[in-house]
């Protein structure tokens, strides 16, 4: 049982990820900082919300952007029965499919609440189970941007995934913080990728 917080690798490679979303205003304005400095993202996207903006849905996936199953609740995943737990996952999966035309691969946990009993479901589903390294910057709180950056940037390395939010309340400060992160890691010459192509970087 897996959580993957950081994929090894040699390769200046990172990949900045935004959870709860979609959100029409706060998804397009975070696609065209990454527009802005040629790279991409995965979006872990709640099926709830799906449904509410499927457009958004539509652009994130038409820009090459990944987009990844976050249930489609939110619940925590290990205080629900296996038979909702499994019904939260499947139902986003089959949503993510029948906008995009396209299966994801990989999840996120609400809360990142993950056991045993969960992993046997993301495994027969065949997810790869996605973490972070930046939960401190706890940019769904609020926080102010200074602090996102100073908690991201200590984490910034070869393969790093970091974890933001798209979705929910008022998410100026997020995208103020992404823009000057990936303005700041291209210039050092970072690559920002998707959490599949990350994976694929693995030198392990």
């Amino acid at each position: 049982m897996e959580i993957i917080n950081r994929v090894p690798t040699l390769q200046k490679a990172v990949a900045f990820t935004f959870d709860d979303g979609p959100h029409p205003i706060h998804t397009p304005q975070l696609l065209d900082l990454f527009d802005t400095v040629s790279g991409r993202a995965t979006f872990f996207m709640m099926g709830k919300q799906m449904a509410l903006y499927p457009e958004t849905v539509m652009e994130v996936h038409a820009r090459r952007h990944e987009i990844g199953n976050h249930s489609y609740s939110h619940p925590y995943m290990t205080q629900i029965g296996l038979d909702e737990c499994e019904r939260e996952l499947f139902d986003t999966d089959r949503l993510i499919a029948k906008i995009t035309g396209v299966r994801p691969t990989v999840m996120r946990p609400p809360y990142l609440d993950y056991n045993l009993d969960v992993h046997a479901i993301t495994d027969r589903l065949h997810y790869r189970v996605i973490g972070a390294l930046n939960g401190e910057a706890k940019d769904w709180g609020t926080p102010g941007v200074d602090h996102i950056l100073e908690a991201t940037r200590k984490q910034v390395g070869c393969g790093s995934i970091l974890l933001f939010h798209d979705g929910f309340g008022d998410r100026s400060q997020t995208v103020e913080a992404v823009r000057i992160l990936t303005k700041e890691l291209t210039e050092e010459g970072y690559r920002l990728v998707t959490v599949s192509e990350l994976l694929q970087l693995s030198e392990s």
